[in-house]
C-alpha cells in the first residue's frame, strides 16, 4: 500500500469509508457501507465547475477551496468528532483527485491513518463491472420456473431460510417483474447501485454449492441483469414449479392485496398493457381495478396475458426447462411453499 494511498482490492481493510463526492453522485451508487461526507454539495459543485468553464482554473480553486474548507471543518466538528486516535478512514471521490486529496490530508495533519482511494468511484465501478463478467461463470446455478402466481419469489426466502444458496434478483432490484411488479413506497435502486448490490451477492457464493435463482427477463422493472449473469442463468438446469390454477390465484390474491387499496395504481399499470389485448378487454380489466374485483381481475389477468407470455417466454430463453423437475403444489400458504422448499432440497441431495 502506497502511503496515503490504497486500491479497490484494499477497501475492506478500513474502519470507515468516506464518500466525499455530493449527495447527488451518493445517491446514484456508492461503496458499500460508505458514509456521505461531501467537501462540495450539489450546488456548490455546479458553481465550482461553472467557474472553472467561464473563468479559470484558478478562480475555481480559489472559490472551492474555501468552500472545502468550511465543509471539512463542518464534519470534523460534527460526524468525525468522537473518532478514536487509531481511526484508519478510507476517502474516495469520483477519480480519486483534488476532493478526495483534501479531505484526507486534513485528516492526516489530525493524526490519523487515513487513505484515499487510488483511482477513486470509477476504480470501483471498473472492478465491478469486470467482476460482473466473470463471477457468474463460475457458480452454478438452480433456476426456479414456473407461471405467474407460482410463488417464486416466497419460495427462494423457503429455500434460503433452509440453508440454500439464493439470489434473489428481485429483491435487489426492488421490483417483481412483472407489470404489477412495483413495489408500494419503494423506488428502484439505479443501475449501478443495482449492480454493486448484485456484486457483493455474487462475490460471498460459494461456487461448490448450488445456487437458487428465479427465472427473469433481462429487464426487472427499470433495471438491467448483467449479460454474464442472465446468459449463465439461462444455460443452467431448471427446477419448475406446477401449481394449480386455483392456488395460484389465491397467493396472488394475497400477495397483491394491497392493490385494491390503490385503485388508481392499479389503473395506470394495466393501461401499459394497451396494444396487447382488445379495448373491450382492457376496459373491463379497468372496471374491475377500479372497483376492487381483483378475483375476476386476477383470473383474466393469468388466462389471458401471464401464461401465454410464460409459455412463449420461458421456452424459448430456457434451455433446461423441458428436462427440469416439477414439484406439484395445492397449496401456496406457508405451509405449501415450505413443503416445496423441503422436497426441492431433498431432490437436489438425492442427484448429489
Amino acid at each position: 500500500m502506497k502511503q496515503g494511498l490504497a486500491t479497490v482490492a484494499q477497501h475492506t481493510d478500513f474502519d470507515e469509508i468516506i464518500d466525499a463526492r455530493t449527495p447527488a453522485e451518493f445517491a446514484e451508487d456508492h461503496l458499500p457501507g460508505a458514509l456521505n461526507l461531501p467537501v462540495l454539495d450539489n450546488a456548490q459543485r455546479i458553481v465550482v465547475g461553472t467557474l472553472y468553464k467561464q473563468r479559470s482554473a484558478f478562480e475555481a480553486r480559489r472559490v472551492g477551496g474555501a468552500m472545502v474548507a468550511e465543509n471539512i471543518a463542518r464534519h470534523l466538528a460534527g460526524p468525525l468528532a468522537n473518532k478514536p486516535k487509531d481511526w484508519r478512514p478510507l476517502v474516495y471521490c469520483w477519480r480519486g483527485g483534488q476532493r478526495s486529496g483534501a479531505f484526507v490530508t486534513w485528516l492526516r495533519m489530525v493524526g490519523w491513518d487515513a487513505h484515499q482511494l487510488e483511482g477513486g468511484y470509477k476504480a470501483w465501478r471498473r472492478m465491478v463491472v469486470a467482476e460482473l463478467a466473470q463471477l457468474p461463470a463460475r457458480l452454478t446455478f438452480r433456476v426456479v420456473c414456473g407461471p405467474t402466481g407460482s410463488a417464486k419469489t416466497r419460495l427462494l426466502h423457503a429455500l434460503a431460510a433452509r440453508g440454500a444458496q439464493v439470489l434473489d434478483l428481485e429483491g435487489l432490484a426492488g421490483h417483481r417483474g412483472s407489470v404489477l411488479g412495483a413495489l408500494p413506497g419503494q423506488p428502484q435502486p439505479t443501475q449501478k447501485s443495482f449492480e454493486t448490490a448484485l456484486f457483493g451477492v455474487l462475490r460471498g457464493l460459494d461456487p461448490n454449492r448450488p445456487v437458487y435463482v428465479e427465472a427473469e427477463s433481462r429487464k426487472i422493472g427499470a433495471v438491467h441483469i448483467p449479460e454474464a449473469l442472465i446468459m449463465a442463468i439461462r444455460a443452467s438446469a431448471c427446477v419448475f414449479i406446477e401449481a394449480s390454477r386455483s392456488a395460484r390465484l389465491a397467493f396472488l390474491l394475497r400477495d397483491y392485496a394491497w392493490l385494491g387499496d390503490e385503485p388508481a395504481r392499479l389503473q395506470a399499470d394495466l393501461s401499459r398493457l394497451k396494444g396487447l389485448h382488445s379495448n373491450e378487454t382492457l376496459a373491463r380489466w379497468q372496471d374491475w381495478a377500479a372497483t376492487g374485483a381483483l378475483a375476476e381481475l386476477f383470473g383474466e389477468l393469468i388466462d389471458l396475458h401471464y401464461d401465454p407470455l410464460y409459455r412463449r417466454s420461458q421456452r424459448l430463453h430456457y434451455s433446461g426447462l423441458e428436462r427440469a423437475p416439477r414439484f406439484y403444489a395445492e397449496r401456496l400458504d406457508d405451509a405449501g411453499i415450505d413443503a416445496l422448499a423441503a422436497a426441492i432440497l431433498a431432490a437436489e441431495a438425492s442427484r448429489a
